[in-house]
């Protein structure tokens, strides 16, 4: 069972916790993860690329020259693909990226990913994250504090607009809540801070 430092706002290590070898002691395993990261990468493609093909764009009805005695290819429209304003041969059109994951792969996705953070010291507990009122400049200061000033993602124990909002502005940071936290986000961050209160609910979901 994996042990670490429960910081407060300020840096100062304030205690510790031990953490569920379940969710954060578990193996990691790559494939899934590889699995899972390109699942949630294709989902967020949206599809609604789309080009004209021939019969799309508008003109060409009538042949531009004769077939013979010109001395010139043949052709039959001015919207041919080979033809300035001509249609787009095998261009992308309309379609579905979306992919899926079984529960039980996503649970071990999920138990790999907050695992391999714990092995590499990226995971930081802190006592309670919150403020009185919406300011950049706290939260700026805490990431400081701990070591997190590049990319990280907090995590909550439930919606708090005020540390939302207060963390808008500060490039590279996610918040999100522990029942929403998924693997490319974890994996993507930096460090990965979580409050005291949102590690016993992750691991009531997921251990």
């Amino acid at each position: 069972m994996p042990n670490v430092k429960v910081y407060d706002m300020a840096g100062k290590a304030v205690g510790e916790i031990a953490l569920s070898d379940a969710l954060f002691g578990a193996e990691v395993n790559g494939a899934v993860l590889h699995a899972a990261v390109r699942t949630y990468l294709m989902n967020q493609r949206q599809g609604t690329q789309s080009t004209l093909t021939r019969t799309e764009v508008s003109g060409g009805g009538k042949k531009p020259w004769r077939q013979k005695g010109t001395g010139r290819a043949r052709q039959g429209s001015t919207r041919s693909p080979q033809w300035t304003h001509g249609g787009v041969a095998l261009g992308p059109k309309p379609r579905d990226y979306r992919l899926s994951m079984n529960k039980k792969t996503r649970r071990v996705a999920l138990q790999s990913a907050l695992s391999a953070k714990v092995a590499a010291g990226d995971l930081i507990v802190v006592s309670e994250i919150k403020t009185a009122e919406f300011s950049t400049k706290t939260m700026a200061a805490m990431l400081k504090a701990l070591g997190a000033d590049k990319k990280a993602l907090i995590v909550l124990p439930g919606m708090d607009n005020t540390v939302i909002k207060s963390c808008a502005n500060i490039p590279g940071v996610v918040t999100t809540q522990f029942n929403t936290v998924n693997v490319y986000d974890v994996l993507n961050a930096d460090k990965f801070i979580i409050a005291k209160e949102a590690v016993a609910k992750l691991e009531e979901v997921y251990a």
